[in-house]
């Protein structure tokens, strides 16, 4: 089985970051995360449309907070026949343990086809 790998929407920095970082210096189940803004053809302020081609490009699922937008460019992404490797939306007041134990858990304990053209709420 593959590991997942995510892309981090351009606001989730901080914490989340730091967490992924310190997981991944320890060496065992890293996390393969990219965020907006990490890339010249990904920069800072892309649009959520441009966001969900780049990560069915590279096969990254999303993780966001955007649970206003995102859901409606889902839609439309996926009514023009394209495909997405999924979108993980991240719920008010989740902890960081939390989120890092849902991606260290679906990173390496689920198949990409389970979360394929569908948007998951994260602890």
């Amino acid at each position: 089985m593959v590991a997942l790998r995510y892309l981090l929407d351009e606001h989730l920095r901080g914490p989340l970051r730091r967490a992924i970082q310190w997981h991944n210096s320890r060496g065992v189940y890293p996390l393969d995360v990219v965020r907006v803004g990490d890339f010249v053809d990904l920069p800072l302020g892309t649009a959520d449309a441009i966001i969900l081609l780049w990560a069915e490009r590279e096969g990254r699922i999303l993780v966001s907070h955007d649970r206003n937008t995102l859901p409606g460019h889902l839609s439309d992404h996926l009514r023009t026949g394209r495909h997405s490797p999924g979108i993980f939306l991240i719920r008010r007041h989740t902890t960081v343990t939390q989120l890092m134990t849902f991606l260290i858990d679906a990173a390496y304990a689920s198949d990409p086809v389970d979360w394929q053209d569908r948007i998951a709420f994260m602890p």
